[in-house]
């Protein structure tokens, strides 16, 4: 799960890491009056939306720049009129964009330096890894690539924290010596609390700043949660915005089904991930695109399967379905029955081809077989594949 800038700054504030004071608005009025409120000579107004690059963006309006500079209250109010209600474009959002909802009203900071600061967890090393780099405010991912040099990295024992001494050796390879050593390492404690308490799999600070008066802040911050343990924080739960979500992902929650939208014209209807993947692959290698990742798990019933054809088939670019189901804990004639149920209720406008082996597969086959649906059987992935695919294209000649 994602959360908004001004979010991950209410939480910062709440585990102590030091960060410009800052209020959001939704209104052009809430804005000029959060300028008012923070009396700072020098504000920053941010559109609110879940992607990078904002500063860079363009407004479908023709307004420039999701991220200015402001004097005054008035201007603050001016470029809030010009932000909210409107579609910001960025290289993250795709031509589509996002709208604007919210902005972020936050006092300006007069800066020296600009670092990058990132806790990640990490299957090689099974924990926590700190990433640095004395270059902020810039692609980090450029940075590895063309400095690898610049970066730092430090693997934290699970078990022991982010020691003190780690702390302070990290912000001295920063050159955070001397009076900054103390305000940094005690952020960097801060922040990894957060990361721990909270259940992050990221967190990211970029730009981590040091300002002309001496104060070192984390400027703009980046928070990924683990789903799987957002049961232990509904104050994080909260957060959610569905407005910046995939309307067929948040669909798809709502049922326990693990959706992810694609830009294909094939339907994936599948149980497990790898199997889901595996799928994916052999439907672009013999020339089709895959629509969607989708997992329906090893435990799906009936109306979980009907709910997941709903969502394949509310997507207008999808021009064939492909079932691929290996029974173990899934049955496969449940599934053969969910399939049944949810091609009578969606009148499915699109061709189907099935495969199904594993638990019960003789029992699902029968089913199939014997509820004289308009569906195309598969004998294994291969063959699941290649029906698909030409199924798609005769569907897309035909229409």
């Amino acid at each position: 799960m994602n959360i908004h800038e001004y979010q991950a700054k209410q939480l910062m504030e709440k585990f102590g890491v030091a960060t410009p004071p800052g209020r959001v608005a939704s209104t052009p009025d809430e804005a000029e009056e959060a300028a008012r409120a923070l009396g700072a000579t020098t504000l920053v107004v941010k559109s609110q939306i879940h992607a990078g690059g904002r500063g860079k963006g363009t407004f479908k309006n023709g307004f420039m720049g999701g991220v200015h500079l402001a004097k005054t209250p008035g201007q603050v109010r001016e470029l809030a009129e010009k932000m909210l209600g409107q579609t910001l474009v960025t290289a993250q959002t795709g031509e589509e964009g996002r709208l604007v909802n919210k902005v972020l009203v936050a006092e300006a900071k007069d800066i020296e330096r600009e670092l990058y600061f990132a806790i990640v967890m990490d299957r090689a090393t099974h924990g926590p890894v700190i990433i640095a780099s004395t270059r902020g405010g810039v692609n980090i991912e450029e940075v590895a690539e063309h400095n690898p040099e610049l970066m730092i990295r430090l693997s934290v024992d699970p078990l022991l924290g982010l020691q003190g001494y780690e702390a302070r050796n990290i912000a001295s390879q920063l050159n955070l010596g001397g009076k900054y050593i103390a305000p940094a390492s005690k952020l960097f404690l801060a922040l990894y609390k957060l990361f721990i308490e909270c259940d992050c799999s990221l967190l990211e600070i970029n730009p981590l700043v040091v300002t002309t008066d001496g104060k070192v802040y984390a400027l703009d911050a980046k928070f990924n949660f683990d789903d799987n343990a957002l049961y232990r924080h509904p104050d994080i739960v909260a957060f959610r915005d569905v407005a910046e979500e995939d309307p067929r992902e948040v669909e798809a929650s709502k049922f326990n089904l693990n959706y992810i939208g694609l830009d294909g014209n094939i339907a994936c209807l599948v149980n497990g991930a790898g199997l889901a993947m595996s799928t994916m692959d052999i439907i672009q290698y013999y020339g089709g695109k895959p629509a969607n990742f989708l997992d329906v798990g090893g435990g799906a019933s009936e109306q979980q399967v009907t709910e997941a054809f709903k969502i394949l088939i509310a997507d207008p670019k999808v021009e064939a379905i492909l079932v691929n189901i290996f029974g173990g804990i899934m049955k496969c004639d449940i599934i053969a029955q969910g399939i049944i149920n949810a091609v009578k209720v969606t009148n499915l406008p699109v061709p189907l081809v099935v495969r199904l082996e594993g638990t019960n597969v003789a029992a699902g086959k029968k089913l199939l077989q014997e509820s004289n649906l308009p569906l195309e059987a598969a004998d294994d992935i291969t063959d699941a594949a290649k029906k698909v695919v030409a199924a798609a294209r005769k569907h897309s000649e035909a229409a």
